[in-house]
């Protein structure tokens, strides 16, 4: 008597565990697609913040600063070093500097 109840919650059982753990991971994946995309617009603003403070650096003196602790100590600049990797490269005080940022 008891094995054919079993037998019976058997066949929808499975389907509904199996479309629980798909949803499981689309949900998953979602979650790891959007901290990606925040990442890099974080990284893109960060990058933005500091060509902005270069170009009104060189606006106000006439040179590029050399690096980013120029624009941290002079232009107020504040850069987030804990989640992002900055490098800052100053070719020339003419040139504008190659700037990239990365989360870390």
């Amino acid at each position: 008597m008891y094995s054919d109840v079993g037998k019976k919650r058997v066949p929808w059982l499975v389907p509904v565990l199996a479309a629980a753990a798909v949803l499981l991971a689309l949900i998953l994946s979602m979650g790891r697609h959007a901290g990606r995309d925040i990442s890099q617009e974080g990284a893109a603003a960060i990058r933005e913040a500091v060509r902005r403070s270069a170009l009104q650096c060189y606006a106000v003196e006439g040179v590029y600063p050399p690096d980013l602790a120029y624009l941290e100590d002079n232009y107020g600049l504040q850069v987030n070093t804990e989640d992002y990797y900055v490098t800052y490269e100053a070719f020339s005080s003419n040139l504008p500097p190659t700037v990239r940022v990365s989360h870390k």
